[in-house]
């Protein structure tokens, strides 16, 4: 074993602990921290509110969203990502959940939306941009984005990105399907990655290749919306019935072994001799929870392959027990398609980390509530109009009433963070909320996860009169 081998020990070890995640998360719901807070209202909203973002839009389907984040591993291991297609009309939203270590994630939150942003471009018009010098960055106009890779890894990764768009060029806008264009970029990334620490190993491109993330990619074009998913982060649509209830409509399946029919995929893929090892204690291999995931090579390259690159450098044990007929782990999506209509008012997308404390019935009502109550949080404005004061008096008594719902937050996504960490039936309660805030870094990580969160806003006039 090298001196390099602590790290793939604390992968493992990393790996360890969240298999007691979910019993730990259900332990923390009953828990009541003794003592006066660690820390007071002020510094609590400082720390929720440190990552949050929002941003407006003034045409198609999408009015706005909000978005944030918050560590629980130090570095945090997800990333975000939100960009409008520079050539075409259609917003992306990734949400990127690593394992491993942060390098997976981070690399994919950035190339992934170039990569589906170029493949959404006809061959015809993608062919004269790259003619006049096009770049990955030139296809896509990022918001809120903090994150620039080192001029030796951008060199690389630039040309793994002309060499897929060239490919591109080549095929017939008469064949275009959203499904395939997204899957094909799915791939093909996840293929760039391993050909590049292979061909060129570093320790930058070993890195991200012995790290993984699980990874959800959501594009809204006008009415059309279509969810892309790697993993177990999980997209939600709030929607409006009839009788003006909440409904909650969920456009992911997790793939871990929890999902039946991805159980089944993965068997049917190997030998019936590994039937009892291909999944281990609901893990893969015995090892990574997700079945699907992008990176994590070392349970997708040969053995040759990893004995070759990764073993001088890991270790031994960075080979899985009973790691016979490879590749066990896919980089391929499952997507969904929904037509929004007036009555879909938002979608929230979220890492596992917000999933393990709250349903997706209970985020839609908080936003929902929240969406209403935010319209409080403004300076009350009389209409330009001339106005009766039994109006005005029937303004005020409105505006009374909705200050009793009107959230603490501006931003949906901390509104939801602040519940997740912080909530009881009785409302959030301070005390476990600071608590929850003030864990031990060695320690914080067996309570809570990475929580990173957007939720998206629909124009409903929009969709009440755009054609589908």
């Amino acid at each position: 074993m090298t001196n390099l081998s602590p790290k793939f020990l604390a992968f493992r070890n990393h790996l360890l602990a969240a298999v007691y995640s979910r019993s730990y998360h259900r332990a923390v719901a009953l828990h009541r921290p003794s003592g006066p807070p660690k820390l007071s209202p002020y510094d609590v909203n400082c720390i929720l509110r440190a990552n949050e973002h929002t941003q407006e839009f003034f045409s198609g389907s999408v009015k706005s969203y909000d978005s944030n984040q918050l560590a629980s591993n130090s570095p945090i291991e997800d990333s975000r990502s939100e960009g409008s297609c520079v050539h075409t009309s259609g917003l992306l939203l990734g949400i990127f959940d690593g394992h491993g270590g942060p390098a997976c994630s981070q690399v994919i939150s950035k190339r992934l939306m170039r990569y589906i942003a170029a493949s959404l471009v006809p061959p015809d018009d993608l062919r004269q941009h790259i003619l006049n010098g096009a770049q990955s960055f030139s296809f896509l106009s990022c918001h809120n984005d903090k994150l620039e890779f080192v001029s030796e890894i951008k060199e690389l990764y630039e040309k793994s990105f002309q060499q897929f768009a060239n490919e591109l060029t080549n095929t017939t806008l008469a064949g275009f399907q959203m499904h395939q264009t997204l899957e094909t970029a799915f791939v093909r990334l996840d293929q760039d990655l391993s050909r590049e620490a292979i061909e060129m190993p570093s320790l930058r491109t070993m890195s991200v290749a012995m790290s993984g993330a699980v990874a959800l990619v959501a594009h809204i074009d006008g009415p059309h919306l279509h969810v892309a998913s790697v993993g177990d982060c999980s997209a939600v649509l709030g929607t409006v019935t009839d009788t003006g209830q909440w409904m909650a409509k969920k456009l992911t399946n997790e793939h871990n072994s929890d999902n039946v029919g991805e159980v089944r995929r993965l068997l049917s893929e190997h030998p019936a001799t590994e039937r009892d090892t291909v999944i281990r204690g609901e893990r893969l291999l015995g090892q990574l929870a997700p079945l699907r995931a992008m990176g994590d090579f070392r349970y997708k390259w040969t053995r040759e392959q990893l004995e070759q690159l990764v073993v001088p450098q890991f270790g031994d044990q960075v080979i899985a027990p009973y790691y016979h007929t490879p590749p066990y782990l896919s980089a391929c999506p499952e997507i969904t398609h929904h037509i929004l209509t007036p009555r879909d008012k938002f979608l929230i997308i979220a890492s596992d980390g917000l999933w393990d404390t709250m349903s997706a019935m209970q985020t839609v009502h908080l936003v929902g509530e929240h969406m209403y109550g935010k319209a409080f949080l403004q300076p009350l404005t009389l209409p330009k109009n001339d106005v009766t004061l039994g109006e005005i008096s029937q303004m005020l008594s409105t505006r009374k009433a909705g200050l009793q719902k009107k959230p603490l937050d501006r931003n949906a996504s901390t509104h939801l963070i602040r519940n997740a960490l912080g909530g009881t039936e009785y409302g959030v309660e301070h005390s476990k909320l600071s608590h929850m805030l003030s864990l031990p870094q060695d320690i914080v990580r067996l309570f809570r996860d990475d929580i990173t969160i957007t939720v998206v806003y629909f124009d409903s006039e929009y969709l009440r009169n755009c054609p589908t």
